[in-house]
Order: C-alpha cells, then sequence, then structure tokens
C-alpha cells in the first residue's frame, strides 16, 4: 500500500499585528523552505486570518511571497482559526494526510518546525503539542526565570499553546474544530482530542519564541498570563 504524501497547510491568526506579523512570516516561510529542501513530496501552503485587523497586517500579508490572507469580523481567535483552516482545506483531500500547523502573529517558529511535526506524524501520531518560550527587548531576566521555573520543554508536559500545535484534518473534523471562544480554544480542542481517544504528543521539541509583551489580544490570554508571572519588585 502506497502511502500518499503530507500536505501542510500553516493557520496564523492575526488582528493588528504590522509590527511583529513580518518577523513571524518569515520564520514560517524559513521553516516552509526547510520543508521542502528535507520533504520534497511535501506541499505547503500559509494561511494568515485577520480578524478585525485595522492597522496594516494586510500590507504585510500582501507583500509576503506565498501567503494568502483572509479578512474576517469574527473577534474571536477560535472562529479566526477555524475559517482559515477551512478557506486551506479541501473536500477532496484526504483529511489523515493533511496537517495543520498552528502558531501566532507574535511568534518566531524554529526552522525545523514543520519537519519535526511531520517527523511525529509518520510515527502515528495524529496531533503534536509544542511548548513555547517568550522573547523580547522587554524581557526581564526575572520574568524569563519565573517562567522557566514553571514550564517544562520535555517530552510529556503538561502545557498547550496555539502558537505550537499541530495536527491532522482527520483529528480536527474528530473533535469538532476549534470553538469559536475570545481565548483558550486551543486548550478546548486538545481536551477534546484527548476525549475523541485521539493518538497525541506532547513534543519538547525546540520551543516556538512568542512575544514577551503584557498586553495581548485575547482575553485572558499569554500577555495576561506573564503579566500576573512577573515579578514585584520591592519597595524601599
Amino acid at each position: 500500500m502506497v502511502t500518499a504524501p503530507w500536505s501542510v497547510r500553516v493557520v496564523v491568526p492575526a488582528r493588528d499585528e504590522a509590527e511583529l506579523l513580518p518577523a513571524c512570516l518569515d520564520s514560517v516561510q524559513r521553516a516552509v523552505a526547510h520543508l521542502a529542501a528535507t520533504r520534497p513530496d511535501v506541499e505547503a501552503s500559509v494561511t494568515v486570518v485577520l480578524d478585525r485587523s485595522a492597522d496594516d497586517s494586510a500590507l504585510v500579508v500582501a507583500r509576503a511571497s506565498g501567503v494568502t490572507g483572509l479578512a474576517v469580523d469574527h473577534g474571536l481567535v477560535g472562529a479566526a482559526r477555524a475559517a482559515g483552516v477551512d478557506l486551506a482545506t479541501r473536500l477532496d483531500e484526504d483529511p489523515a494526510r493533511v496537517w495543520l500547523a498552528h502558531t501566532d502573529a507574535d511568534c518566531v517558529v524554529p526552522p525545523a518546525w514543520l519537519t519535526g511535526q511531520l517527523d511525529l506524524a509518520d510515527q502515528g501520531f495524529a496531533a503534536v503539542v509544542g511548548t513555547v518560550e517568550p522573547h523580547g527587548p522587554n524581557l526581564s531576566d526575572a520574568l524569563l526565570t519565573a517562567w522557566r521555573a514553571r514550564h517544562v520543554r520535555r517530552d510529556g508536559h503538561g502545557h498547550v499553546h496555539g502558537a505550537n500545535l499541530g495536527l491532522t484534518l482527520a483529528a480536527y473534523r474528530a473533535c469538532g474544530g476549534f470553538p469559536a471562544v475570545a481565548t483558550h480554544e486551543d486548550v478546548l480542542l486538545v481536551g477534546r482530542l484527548r476525549g475523541a481517544g485521539v493518538r497525541w504528543i506532547a513534543s519538547g521539541a525546540p520551543p516556538v519564541a512568542t512575544s514577551s509583551r503584557r498586553v495581548g489580544r485575547a482575553p485572558a490570554g499569554f500577555a495576561s498570563y506573564l503579566s500576573r508571572l512577573e515579578p514585584v519588585e520591592p519597595t524601599a
């Protein structure tokens, strides 16, 4: 039996991310190029979902080679991710051989991000839950230390981040896709995957670097978590 080649669909939601989106797309394009060099039989596409974006993010997408933009008016990151999946996939594809790779517009993915996920998919995992680590000029040593004290980067970790998540289209459909919520759509999706009996792995592969900003786009999201985590300097 000949196994059909993989098709990779990268989906990135964005709202007013013109400042950080170029670095994100540059890193995704490097990951796509690395995938093409190591696995030339794999087709890959990149979709950016502009959800109520009022800045120049659409211009960033238009200038990026090989990137498709989709403008939506959901105001919900879960609905935006789902819209990106719907646009990027086709009904005539084998859902078991379509790999959905998710990250965020304020993130930088490592060059082997996609190849690493597909290597695990070839081992029979239908979902890969990766890790992230904050970065940026406003990241203090104290905050990074506090982050690392609470987040492990080995296989079997207990974290869920939509900024570093991959799964087959079949698994995605089996658990109902991303719920239309403003935050924690990633946690809800992975919870459904576990409940559906999908074979998944919490991977300790190199993390996705994500912005250390304290004001984010999703309520109670990553930026809010960092704000709560940041050590308070003692007063004199």
